[in-house]
């Protein structure tokens, strides 16, 4: 039998179900990213850290706080930077203590700038209205930093590549410490990237005499870094997903860093031709033994694993049958000695075996970043350095 899953160190302190987060797991993805794109990351630790919490994530990935607590990350390997997409989540990581710079990827709107203002945090501007007001607001002799969005093919935020033209009076007399685009499909289609890459050149060539000497360039998300052999060009480069092992594991050899974990909480038997959970989607082909996880669609694994997913009690794979209900989920152990009370790992490792995120994503049809923030909509999170074996290899 392999090794079973780590348990709380008093059972009654997570009862029912829980999401481990490996700290470890997550340097060590940070530190393959840094080697692969040869610049500094500007780390996205937007919605909770895909929701994995910010702040921890932050701390574990050697961002600075006012604390000056002791970390294990090198100063090398440190983040120039964060990521995030909203005002309330710079507020978070500032109540904390985060003294990282703080770059919103999202738009502000001109009422928002004030307060991103005294959060001290870089917006991403592109229009020329919005670029004065922030301008308006630095103190005297300075300028608050800020980033140049230009949008070359991805159609969600930014000045057109081809129509930077009219900013070059604004960039000159309030030029951003940085300039960047986003890829659509850098993973899926080369060609793609490439013409994004060039529409990008073209916008920087029409400023280069605005820009000031410096400027701070990057267009690799997780996917760019991960299509390119030779380094992220410029001089940042933006890994979110891959950080946290959700896409890119296998390319990359990045580590797991979730770990969903929910008590079995009843046993029964079915005959033959009865059927499980609601809807009666699953019929029982013979006399089955039926595990009940105390975690379900409420705790993040998602109702599309019904009858698909697969979840590891021992070490041992068993299926969902029937439908994932709102508070608990359903698994055929007629092959897997267990007992109430013992553990069932949904997502992540256990023993000689990996449920990765994206294996798990794909086996529900959902996107690998959906399955991640849902992870934490109700469970407790604990931090587990190691809980990750380095020589896992996933499905």
């Amino acid at each position: 039998m392999s090794t079973p899953p780590i348990y709380p160190a008093r059972p009654t302190d997570l009862d029912r179900a829980w999401l481990e987060v490996d700290d470890d797991a997550l340097r060590h993805n940070a530190r393959v990213l840094r080697a692969r794109a040869g610049v500094p990351l500007l780390v996205m630790i937007k919605a909770n850290a895909y929701g994995l919490g910010a702040v921890k994530c932050a701390r574990a990935l050697g961002l600075p706080f006012a604390d000056e607590r002791p970390t294990p990350v090198s100063v090398a390997d440190r983040p120039w930077g964060a990521g995030i997409a909203s005002l309330d989540e710079a507020e978070e990581l500032r109540a904390a203590g985060c003294t990282a710079r703080l770059v919103c990827s999202t738009p502000l709107r001109a009422e928002e700038l004030a307060r991103a203002a005294a959060l001290d945090l870089r917006p991403t501007l592109h229009r020329e209205t919005d670029i004065a007001a922030w301008a308006a607001l630095s103190p005297v002799g300075g300028l608050r930093p800020w980033h140049l969005a230009i949008d070359t093919g991805m159609a969600r935020a930014g000045v057109r590549w081809d129509e930077v033209a009219p900013l070059r009076r604004v960039l000159a007399a309030h030029p951003p410490e940085g300039v960047f685009t986003h890829f659509h499909s850098a993973d899926e289609s080369l060609a793609s990237r490439d013409e994004q890459d060039d529409r990008f050149d073209e916008a920087l060539a029409a400023l280069a005499d605005v820009l000031p000497a410096g400027c701070l360039t990057h267009r690799d998300n997780s996917g760019g870094i991960v299509s390119r052999t030779t380094g992220s060009p410029g001089q940042l480069a933006r890994p979110g997903i891959a950080l946290y092992a959700g896409m890119f594991a296998d390319e990359l050899g990045l580590v797991q860093v979730p770990h969903l974990r929910a008590r079995i909480v009843d046993l029964r038997h079915v005959e033959a031709g009865e059927s499980v959970s609601y809807g009666a989607t699953w019929t029982a082909p013979s006399r089955r033994t039926i595990a009940t996880l105390a975690a379900g669609y409420a705790d993040g694994y998602r109702r599309h694993l019904s009858n698909a997913g697969v979840v590891l009690i021992h070490g041992t794979r068993c299926p969902v049958v029937g439908r994932v209900t709102m508070d608990m989920t359903m698994v055929d152990v007629t092959d897997q000695p267990c007992a109430v009370g013992d553990v069932a790992t949904l997502l992540g490792a256990d023993g000689d075996d990996l449920l990765t995120t994206e294996w798990v994503a794909a086996r529900g049809g959902v996107s690998p970043y959906e399955l991640l923030v849902g992870l934490a909509l109700r469970v407790p999170v604990v931090r587990r350095p190691g809980v990750s074996q380095r020589d896992l290899a996933g499905p």
